[in-house]
């Protein structure tokens, strides 16, 4: 279970990173619609390969919740990741963990003491990861306006998919349900948007999407496999320890924002990093 949570926060880390830089140079929404369309083609293909079709029941409704909700929160987040430094947006996204722990505990899930200690040293490095630093306050106000709607939203999705399948093959159907209720959502206020005369192309049109196309493929596949491996950390072990080990992924997207766009981590931040793999260790000995 722990191998499985903190493969989530890589994955994620890794697609928000890959996701926030496609958002400076196209719209959000396009980023989004395109890369959930690549991603639900191919779990299309492993629905069909794995005859997961006979999974369906009434926990699909689950997924498409999940799959009307996604969107909404992965537009706040990118535009958040657009307007704002990749290393404050995403630790303070982490928050979501709120949701699915919350439903967890209401439902009676009881960790040890240990786990407790854990769950409060990470949260708090998660937290403290954000740093103090924004930009206008302008600026900052819109960014966390973002920033708040898309934690709640991915708090909401992490919750409804670990219920939307009881067997890996019905966790392939409820990810692809999940992606298409994502396109088709995303698609219409695309659509609505253009209507409005609001750009979807990025400078370059339809040729710089399609040259955007293999990093859209890793986004669109990264957010998949870690929502499977987190729906299946949930499953194996207590939902509070999967899904505070799987907000750990903003230390991968600070790192990846560092080593590769040279953004500066402050004193906090490193420090919240530090806090937030201190509760790791203690949430997996729990």
């Amino acid at each position: 279970m722990v191998a499985l949570a903190l493969a989530t926060s890589l994955l994620w880390g890794l697609a928000d990173f890959g996701g926030g830089l496609l958002t400076r140079r196209m719209p959000a929404l396009t980023v989004v619609v395109v890369s959930q369309a690549l991603a639900a083609a191919v779990l299309g293909a492993v629905v069909l390969a794995t005859g997961a079709w006979s999974e369906a029941g009434a926990r699909l409704w689950f997924a498409v919740a999940a799959g009307l909700i996604g969107p909404v929160a992965m537009l706040f987040f990118y535009r958040a990741l657009a307007l704002g430094p990749m290393g404050v947006v995403s630790p303070l996204v982490a928050t979501a963990v709120v949701v699915p722990v919350g439903v967890a505990l209401a439902l009676g899930e009881r960790p040890g003491p240990v786990q407790y200690l854990g769950f409060l040293v990470a949260f708090g490095g998660v937290v403290l990861a954000g740093g103090p630093q924004a930009g206008g306050a302008a600026v900052r106000r819109r960014t966390l306006g973002y920033t708040v709607g898309a934690a709640f939203g991915f708090g909401a999705v992490l919750a409804l998919i670990a219920e939307a399948s009881t067997s890996v093959t019905g966790l392939f159907l409820a990810l692809f349900v999940q992606r298409v209720c994502n396109v088709l959502a995303g698609g219409a206020a695309l659509w609505a948007g253009a209507r409005r005369g609001t750009p979807v192309l990025p400078d370059g049109g339809v040729a710089a999407v399609r040259e955007a196309l293999p990093s859209l493929t890793f986004v669109g596949l990264a957010d998949v496999a870690a929502n499977a491996t987190y729906a299946l950390a949930a499953r194996i072990g207590p939902v509070t320890v999967a899904a505070v080990l799987a907000s750990l992924y903003p230390v991968v997207t600070a790192l990846a924002a560092r080593g590769v766009l040279r953004e500066r981590l402050r004193a906090a931040q490193s420090l919240g990093a530090g806090l937030a793999l201190a509760g790791t260790l203690l949430l997996a000995s729990g």
